[in-house]
This record gives C-alpha cells, structure tokens and sequence, in this order.
C-alpha cells in the first residue's frame, strides 16, 4: 500500500541521505525526513510522495539520539546553509562517511569490504572556517539585507552573523552592505527584475589577512561608484581588492564573464604551508584553508612521488595541487577552462621558482590526447572536477592515456561512485579518504587513490 500525503506514520531513522536528511522505511517505502537522526523513533507526516520515495516532517520525536544537539545558529533551520548542526561533530564525522558508503552501495558493485574507506578527518575548531561568502541581496522592512534563499525556496533569510564563516567576511559583508545603503543603491529584486546589485561576495586570505570584495550587478550600471569606492577605503582598510562584476543572467551562478577592477590589486594573497597563491575575483580556491593543508597533504601521500613523475593536475583551479605535488615531480602540466585561474597558476608557478610547470586554458580532453600525441605522457594525473564530477569525456582520455596513478579529489560522493565504476574498467581503487571540508553541513569531500590494473 501506497504512502499518501498527510499520512503520519511512525519511523526508525536507520541513516542520513546525502543531503543530511534521516532515512527510514515505511512498509519497504524509502521516507526522507529533514532534521531527524540515525537511531531515532520519530512519528512524520508525509508532505510530498513521489514514485520511488516520500518526503516527511517531524511530527513528535519518541526517541532521541544521545548524538542530538542544540543547533548554536539562530536561523538555522530557516537558512538550508547548514545541514548537521544539531548532531554533535564527532557523530557527524561518523555519519558523513557513512554518506560516502551509501553511494559506493547505490553507484558500484565494488566489494566494499575489501575497500578501505577511511575514517574521516575532521577539524579541531568546526566553526569560523569559511574563507569566502556570496551573499544574495534584498529589501524588507525599509532596509537591505544579506543572506542566503531558505532550502527549496526563494524566501531570502537574513544572516548578519553566519557562524561558519570567517569572521572578517561577516563583519565586510556588513559594513559595505550599510555603505550601499548609505548612498541609496538599488538593490536588485528577483521577482521585478528591478534594480541593481544582486550580490556581495567577500573573500579573506586567512594567513595574510587581506579581503576581496566583489560586487554582482545585473548590467554595468553601479551609482555612486566612486562614492562607494571611496567609502570601502576609508571604513574598510584591510580590503585590498575590490571588484564589480556583471551577471545579467536568472541562474544560480554567482558570477557572470564579465568582471571590472575598482581599486586595489586584482588579487589577493592567501599561504598554505610554504605556498602563496594569487587569488583572482573568479579563480576558484578551497573554501577551508585550515583542511586544504589536511586534503592535500592526503592528495601527496596517495601519488606517492619519487622526483621522477610527470603530473597532470586537472581542472587545476590556480593551480594549488600541482604546486603542492612540485617537490616530487619531473614535470607539471595543469589546465583549466577559466582564463583568470590559468592566469593565477602561471603567475604562482613563477613566483614559486617552478620552471617544470606549464598551464594551459582547455579541457583534459583536449590536451592529454594533443600532448599524447606530441609524445608526452603523464604517470600521475590529480583531479579536482566540480560537484557535478569529471565529464564521460575526460573519463574515455584517461581509459585511453592510462596513467599509472589516478588521484580523484572529489566534493560529491555520488559522482565520485559513478566515475570511479567508469573508471574500474583499467583502474584498482585502493583507498578512499573522506576529510571533512565543510563542518555542520552535509558535504562530503574525499581523496580516492586509484592505480593502473596489470593486464
């Protein structure tokens, strides 16, 4: 029998879904239940039923985990940014592995007991730790407000201090956000299609200090600018770049290609370990430099090199990887399809005395095979490809150039199980380590080791 909407039925949380929801079972029905936790007694009403699954709401808890905690944050349950807040951090490293697990089970047919999926790495201090923040615009009540769009909605919650972002993007965020009010600048309205600014992103280099601020403007119009300009000098010295770029477009991209430099260097710096990088407003860079040093020291230790590899490091980003492998390699080739970032990694690579590195922008899957072709094949090839995993493109070059090793970061265990089944065809997969990037939310970041099968 079929689960109806508005039926309330009780339930025993058996898992957490990829998206941090408890997962149980209704006469053999599979129910995703925002909020409820593994080993949980829950009574749920059905809200919306779907084919293959249902979607529920807590109606009574009859039994809660010894796990469950007071979420600390003040909106979240309205806000979606956060997922886990109210399951203690060392369960939530247990569980968020077990995330991991799910999709290997849903995604592969490999003997999960014979692959070793490491005990995930989790940080000292889980809060405070985002580098970036993109906060969307809006007008309530006479004043403008920041925040991010409530789960599924487009109801935009108002965040004046979010608790996992670092420090100095809440207090910038804040203060420019005070300045377009200041000067009366039109805030962009989804619904009218009215106005100007739609987004304030701040970045901060957390050893160097120095911030970046962007404006997202719907056109090139931005009143005010130099006043504006003027005024994030004056009350806000410790940003160093500032930039308005334009995205006229209704998706859920952040930025559009189009980016104009206001004052300030057009990068700012951020050090991990002995590495500095040049941060453009676009270049993309990990989100927690504290585990970045964490999951890249793992990516080192899975390509294991010995000074005489030639490493392709793919979707390279502004080529943070390669950089960190560039003790053990003979040569590094990175690319990626974002000329800023490429522009990033040539100038880092020169900086850091790297004469062995060359990046180019393109896909993968355009320059392993002209680069096979010219005779040069890599040994070890790392890639950090975004949510939505490598492209079946890449895939088929890799199964055709056949490195030895394959290093595949990954922030999204669905793809990661989907690719690495492709990928089963030449390649072992001898490890997979989760690290745990994003504290209190449900994503799941995960360095798999693979190396070539003797055939």
């Amino acid at each position: 029998m079929k689960i109806k909407e508005k039926q309330q039925f009780p339930l025993t949380i058996k898992r957490l879904g990829i998206n941090g929801e408890g997962v149980g079972y209704f006469k053999r029905q599979v129910v995703f239940v925002p909020g409820a936790l593994p080993g949980e007694e829950v009574v749920v009403e059905a809200v919306k039923v779907h084919p293959k699954f249902a979607e529920g709401r807590v109606k009574k808890v009859r039994k809660r985990s010894e796990h469950r905690t007071k979420p600390p944050c003040p909106v979240y349950e309205q806000c979606g940014g956060c997922q886990l807040q109210h399951l203690s951090y060392e369960q939530q490293l247990v569980e968020k592995r077990d995330i991991l697990i799910q999709a290997l089970e849903r995604h592969t047919k490999f003997n999960l007991e014979k692959l070793e999926v490491k005990p995930m790495i989790g940080m000292v201090e889980p809060w405070y730790y985002r580098n970036k923040s993109q906060f969307q615009l809006g007008f309530r009540d006479g004043k403008i407000i920041s925040g991010l769009y409530s789960l599924n909605s487009h109801k935009l919650v108002d965040i004046p201090e979010c608790i996992v972002q670092h420090p100095s993007t809440n207090k910038v965020t804040n203060e420019v956000k005070q300045i377009l009010s200041d000067f009366n600048v039109p805030i962009y309205n989804e619904r009218t299609k009215k106005g100007i600014v739609k987004t304030i992103v701040t970045r901060v280099g957390v050893t160097t200090g120095e911030i970046q601020v962007v404006l997202v403007t719907v056109g090139k119009e931005l009143p005010r600018k130099d006043m504006i300009v003027s005024e994030i000098q004056k009350r806000l010295p410790e940003v160093k770049s500032a930039a308005q770029n334009i995205n006229p477009k209704a998706t859920s991209l952040i930025f559009g290609n189009e980016t104009i430099h206001l004052y300030g260097t057009e990068s700012i710096v951020e050090r991990l370990d002995k590495f500095s990088y040049e941060l453009s407003a676009r270049a993309f860079f990990q989100l927690n430099p504290t585990q970045t040093v964490k999951l890249y020291n793992e990516v080192r230790e899975a390509a294991a090199l010995t000074g005489h590899e030639k490493l392709v490091d793919a979707y390279c980003g502004v080529g943070t990887i390669g950089m960190w492998l560039s003790d053990g390699t003979r040569e590094i080739r990175g690319m990626d399809v974002v000329r800023e970032g490429i522009e990033n990694a040539r100038k880092n690579s020169r900086k850091f005395g790297m004469p062995n590195a060359v990046y180019e922008v393109g896909t993968a899957e355009e320059w392993l095979p002209k680069w096979k072709g010219e005779g040069w094949k890599p040994d070890v090839v790392v890639v950090d490809p975004p949510r939505t995993g490598c492209e079946q493109s890449f895939l088929n070059t890799i199964l055709k150039v056949k490195p030895k090793k394959f290093i595949y970061v990954s922030c999204n265990p669905s793809t990661l199980a989907k690719d690495l089944k492709t990928l089963s065809k030449s390649y072992e997969v001898e490890y997979i380590q989760p690290v745990d990037m994003f504290p209190q939310t449900a994503h799941v970041e995960s360095v798999a080791k693979l190396v070539l099968k003797n055939k």
